[in-house]
Order: C-alpha cells, then sequence, then structure tokens
C-alpha cells in the first residue's frame, strides 16, 4: 500500500500510521520519528499513552499512574462521592496526598498492550455454505475463543475489532485497570460553564478536565509511555496530535444505510430523550439533582449530539452526497470482473436497509432500555443474566460471560447512587407507552406505578441477592419488575437473532463493497470508528461556519468572565473572579480549535504538539461539525480542546495544587 499523502482527513490505526509519508508528516510539525510514535516489532509506541475510559479517551501524564481526561468523563465518580452535606460535582475536589485520593466502584481503564491481525483465523471459523446466522454465530464463537486464550494472561482485557464490515479483524489485547481514584475534579461552574447553551458550539470558555490515578496491586501503576505537559501551549496554524478510542461512525455506510441511522437513530433520539430530559429537569430535591445527575448530563449530550447530527446532515446534503458517490463507485465497477461481487453486495446491503426499516422503531426502543429507568435496566440484566449463566461461558452473550460478571455486579451496587424514584417511575412509563404503541409483546398491560411500588428490584440488598439467583429462584419470587424483564424476553430474542443475521449478511457483503470502494479512491482510507485506538493529525484553525462570520481558533478567560451573568450556566465561581483581578486575563488560554477527525469516544483525547508533549484535551466538536461521522467535510471539521495552559494557571496560582505539580514536575 502506496504511503499516504495527505493525512488530514481519517482516524488512523497505529498500523496506518506508518504508511503515511514521514516526510509530509515532518513538514507539518512532527519532530519524532514516526517509529517512536509506533514500533510495528514491539506492537506499542508513544501512542499507547492513549487509555480507554468507558465512552471516553485519556491520557497517562505521569510515570505514576497519574491520568487526565475530561469533567464529564469522570463525572460518575464525582457523583459516587457526591452527597447533599459534600457536594464535588458543584464544588469540585483535589486530593492533596496519594490517601485523600478517592476510590470509584466502576471506573476503570484499559491500557493497549498489542494488537494482532486474526482476520485469517476468524475467516477460516465459517464453515463452507454458512447462512447469515450462523456466519455470525461461527464469527462469534471465534472471537470468544480468542478472546478467552489473549485474557489467559492476568490483567489482560481483550476483543477482537472489525475494520470495515470485516475487511480486516484484529485481536487488541489491554491491560484492564479496575482501581482508579479520583485525584482532581474542578467545581461544576468551570467544568460545565456555559452548560447545554455552549455545547456543541464555539466561541467556548470552559475548564472541561479531571485527574485520576491508576492503581495496580495497590501501587501506582507505572506506565512505560506518557505525555509530559507543555508549558507552551499552542498558537494558530501549529501541528497536533490527537490520539483515542472514538466510538462509531458511519461514513462506510451506503446512502440508503444512511437514511435508516438518520430516521431510526437520531430523530427518535431527538424525541425520546427530549422527553426523558424534561422529566430529569423537574427534579427540584437536592438529593434528587444528584442522584440523576450523571443521567441528565448524558442525554443531553446524546440529544444535543442528535440534534447537531440531523442539522448537519440536510446542511451538507450528506445522504444525497453518499448516494452518489455510491454510483460513481458503481460505475468504476460495472466493467471491471474483479468487482463483481461489489455490485451483488452493494444491491444486497440496500435491500437489508429497506428490511429493517419494518423493525426499526422496536429494535431502538429495546436499544436505549440501559439509557433510561434504573429499574427496568437493571430488572433486564438480571433477568438476562440467570438466562445466559445456564449456558457454557463460551455460548454466552457478549456482555453477560463470567468475565463480564465482576463488572455487572458492581454496576448494580453503583447505579444505586442514580436512583430517583419519582424520576425512575415518570422515565419507566414513558418507555413502557413507547413500547407498547411499537407492539412489543412483553409491555402490552404493563404500568409504571404498580411495578415500582411492589418490587424488590430497587432495594440494593435484595438486588445484590438476585444477583446470584438461578432463573428458576427469580421466577419463584413473582417480581412484578422481573416479571415485566422475563415477559420481554421473547422480544429480545427476536431482536437480537434479526440483529445477528443482519450482522452475518454485513460481515459477507461489506468487505468486498469496501474492497470497491478503497480501490476507486485510489489511496489508503481510514477505516469507520469502532472504539480502537487511532490518531489524527491536525493544525489550530479557525473557520468561517457561514457567510460573513469567521472564528479565530483560540478563547481566553477573559471571555469566560465576558460571559458571567451570576446565574447557571453561565455563573463564574468567585475564586476565579477574584483571582483574574489580579491577572492579564486575555493572556490566560482557555480553548482551542484544530482541524482534527473526531467523534463521540474522543472526549479526554490527548491533544499533543509535534515533540508528543501535552498541550490540550479534546472534548466538543463545533455544531457545524457534528454530522462529520457520515462524511469529512475540511471547510467545517473542527473539533475544540481545553488548553493545558489554563489547567496550570488554576492549579499553580489559584487552587494551588502543589501535591499535583510536584508529581508532574512542574514545581520543586
Amino acid at each position: 500500500m502506496s504511503p499516504v499523502a495527505h493525512a488530514e482527513e481519517g482516524k488512523w490505526t497505529p498500523q496506518q500510521v506508518l504508511q503515511i509519508d514521514a516526510g509530509w508528516l515532518k513538514k507539518q510539525g512532527l519532530q519524532l520519528p514516526v517509529s517512536r510514535l509506533w514500533d510495528p516489532a514491539r506492537g506499542t509506541g508513544l501512542l499507547a499513552a492513549t487509555v480507554a475510559l468507558p465512552g471516553c479517551s485519556g491520557a497517562f501524564v505521569s510515570a505514576s499512574g497519574l491520568i487526565l481526561t475530561n469533567h464529564h468523563c469522570l463525572f460518575s465518580l464525582i457523583q459516587e462521592h457526591s452527597r447533599p452535606d459534600r457536594d464535588l460535582i458543584t464544588n469540585g475536589f483535589i486530593a492533596h496526598s496519594r490517601e485523600e485520593e478517592l476510590p470509584g466502584k466502576t471506573t476503570r481503564i484499559t491500557v493497549p498492550r498489542k494488537f494482532t491481525d486474526v482476520t485469517k483465523q476468524v475467516e477460516a471459523a465459517v464453515p463452507a455454505g454458512a447462512d447469515d446466522l450462523a456466519r455470525t454465530r461461527a464469527i462469534d464463537a471465534k472471537q470468544k475463543a480468542l478472546v478467552a486464550e489473549c485474557e489467559k494472561t492476568p490483567g489482560n482485557r481483550c476483543n477482537v475489532a472489525a475494520f470495515d464490515g470485516g475487511l480486516q479483524y484484529t485481536l487488541m489485547e489491554g491491560l484492564e485497570l479496575t482501581d482508579v481514584r479520583l485525584v482532581y475534579a474542578p467545581p461544576r461552574a468551570i467544568g460545565e460553564f456555559g452548560g447545554e447553551p455552549d455545547n456543541f458550539r464555539w466561541p467556548r470558555h470552559v475548564g472541561d478536565f479531571s485527574m485520576a490515578r491508576a492503581y495496580k496491586d495497590g501501587k501506582p501503576y507505572r506506565p512505560e509511555f506518557f505525555f509530559p505537559i507543555s508549558r507552551n501551549g499552542v498558537k494558530p496554524g501549529d501541528f497536533v496530535m490527537l490520539l483515542g478510542y472514538p466510538g462509531r461512525t458511519f461514513r462506510s455506510f451506503t446512502g440508503e444505510e444512511m437514511s435508516n441511522e438518520r430516521e431510526f437513530r437520531f430523530k427518535l433520539t431527538q424525541e425520546i430523550y427530549g422527553e426523558w430530559i424534561n422529566i430529569l429537569e423537574g427534579v427540584k430535591t437536592a438529593d434528587g439533582a444528584i442522584a440523576v445527575a450523571a443521567m441528565l448530563k448524558s442525554l443531553n449530550n446524546s440529544h444535543t449530539n442528535a440534534e447537531g447530527q440531523l442539522a448537519g446532515l440536510a446542511r451538507g446534503s450528506l445522504i444525497e452526497k453518499q448516494k452518489a458517490n455510491d454510483e460513481a463507485v458503481l460505475a468504476w465497477a460495472a466493467g471491471k470482473p474483479a468487482y463483481a461481487g461489489a455490485l451483488a453486495s452493494k444491491r444486497e446491503l440496500d435491500r437489508i436497509a429497506e428490511e429493517r426499516r419494518k423493525t426499526a422503531v422496536r429494535d431502538y426502543l429495546l436499544s436505549i432500555i440501559p439509557a433510561g429507568s434504573v429499574a427496568l435496566k437493571h430488572a433486564t440484566q438480571l433477568a438476562r443474566l440467570a438466562g445466559e449463566r445456564v449456558k457454557t461461558d463460551a455460548a454466552r452473550e457478549p456482555g453477560y460471560q463470567e468475565r463480564d460478571w465482576a463488572r455487572l455486579k458492581a454496576g448494580l451496587e453503583r447505579d444505586q447512587k442514580s436512583f430517583y424514584a419519582p424520576a425512575d417511575e415518570a422515565l419507566l412509563a414513558s418507555w413502557l407507552a413507547r413500547a407498547r404503541k411499537a407492539n412489543i409483546a412483553g409491555a402490552q398491560g404493563a404500568a409504571a406505578a404498580p411495578l415500582l411500588r411492589a418490587t424488590k428490584v430497587t432495594d440494593l440488598n435484595e438486588r445484590l441477592k438476585m444477583f446470584d439467583e438461578t432463573l428458576a429462584q427469580l421466577r419463584a419470587r413473582q417480581d412484578p419488575l422481573l416479571d415485566l424483564a422475563f415477559a420481554l424476553a421473547p422480544d429480545f430474542r427476536e431482536w437480537r437473532t434479526s440483529l445477528e443475521a443482519r450482522e452475518g449478511a454485513f460481515a459477507r457483503l461489506r468487505p468486498e463493497w469496501r474492497k470497491a470502494v478503497i480501490a476507486h479512491a485510489g489511496k489508503p482510507v481510514a477505516p469507520d470508528a469502532n472504539s480502537t485506538l487511532r490518531v489524527s493529525f491536525a493544525h489550530v484553525k479557525g473557520y468561517s461556519p457561514r457567510d460573513g462570520v469567521l472564528y479565530t481558533p483560540q478563547t481566553t478567560l477573559a471571555g469566560m468572565i465576558e460571559k458571567h451573568t451570576g446565574e447557571e450556566p453561565f455563573a463564574v465561581p468567585s475564586f476565579i473572579l477574584d483571582a483574574a483581578k489580579n491577572a492579564r486575563a486575555d493572556q490566560i488560554p482557555l480553548n482551542f480549535m484544530s482541524d482534527a477527525d473526531t467523534t463521540g469516544g474522543n472526549s479526554g483525547s490527548p491533544v499533543v504538539n509535534g515533540r508528543g508533549e501535552l498541550v490540550g484535551l479534546n472534548f466538543d466538536r463545533p455544531w457545524e461539525n457534528v454530522a462529520n461521522d457520515f462524511g469529512y467535510n475540511p471547510a467545517v471539521a473542527r473539533n475544540i480542546s481545553v488548553d493545558i495552559r489554563f489547567l496550570l494557571w488554576l492549579w499553580e496560582d489559584v487552587q494551588k495544587a502543589d501535591f499535583v505539580l510536584r508529581e508532574l514536575g512542574l514545581k520543586r
């Protein structure tokens, strides 16, 4: 494969980084040898200083396990230790010694260790003549076997990731660290300044950062690689690299498949999450507000993202452009016998997209149960776990194997902090009403209030007992909420079976289509995001969102103070206002933009300069770039990061976080 000449577009895998023209990277501003970023012989490198958190990314910044990530990425850990008389969400937290660091029940990180191409092994596991359902199950069985072998190494957390729908399969080997402790969190007025009104907007003025420390065997973890912190920051035009674990994009989809994502993912998210947000915003008690804070934050972010996706799809005519691209590839491949399979695959992918629309609403409602009512989430998890336990471990559904039990149990315990009965009843009623309308059989006749009044699932001690009970024991309880979960089980089975069949078809069809797409492009193409380690190359750069408007790429503390109204979400803490009186607020950098290619999961991604030094943490995209998941537009493809110099000012001159600064080598 020839080297990539220009790589601004693309979330590149570590292996693909080696294909990028080293001379071009040096010209852009990379001062390190490419081999320092990734050594193919060892399967590691500086990129491995980037760690995965649930739904986020982070970065090691010291030899003793300190991790920087976004405030919103550690929000559940902050919430876990908050109560009305010790409100860390509102007031923030600083550990002045390791003894003061706060452990989390479910917070964990994964450190990348090794990547292995297992495409041939996975493909060989599919029997000749297998139908699509059998194909999925054969691939799943092989993946589980590879993961089980990988996880024989103590501490390993492994998975097999598919690229381009199955064009390549890679075994991802990582070290899972489950002892993660909170070291620093800013007050909410800093970490969330601007709130939803500023979310996915520019200019931004928010200190979206927090710090944790990873421990192993009771001692601070010592990573092989970490990013030193730069005091010099960035300026317009500077070269930067953004590393992380982007979650999911849709650029490899056909135009018809993209239409389904618009209609049955983002439009439904906008509608349903909007209703749920209104429910949670109606909570007025102090304990209730703390309980629902993490869920409300997550729903708000997903809801705003959905609105941005819909607006961007319409504004950029992205689906129409993708359909035109599809037609161009079809025309190019039509006269080439080597790509006859691609033509047939495209027709079949479109047929499956049409068929999927018949059950799309039902499928979506079943998929979002974990995002809504905490009680329903737990009941369905317990019922499903009991059903899976009777199987051999290799036959169990992903997420319910023995390797997942400790995490599931910790979640059942941790979620007690997020349960607030009045809000949960309203969320459950909302879901049930929509499920009945979508003809989900198990939801017919169910009512939220009597279910929650009579259930024991919401009692933590009873719930933990249920975790170890058999299917027969759970049924014998005659608990109404568990009975609802059992009634929904056939709906889940039907949904999962149809999903497995589709995934088998995609594994058969999409690689053929993608081969034609990549060949037509005439250059390496970065695969869709799939929560694996990627790197994007970029420059600090502004943009013009519309005629007559030009955004510069950096903001300062002065802009935050200018937005100050004294009321949430634009209330600057008084200690910041006082400190700013003795500082040049317009000289204290706060946020900056670059043209890195990002998506969800890149929250907390380290932004490093050409020397591999940390200059910022990614946390957002501007509104015009939200639909970047469907197609890259260099005119508006921007990401937003918090400038590390604001954090240093806060720690050195305002909050006096000497304990952390000394460890980072920034203070004697």
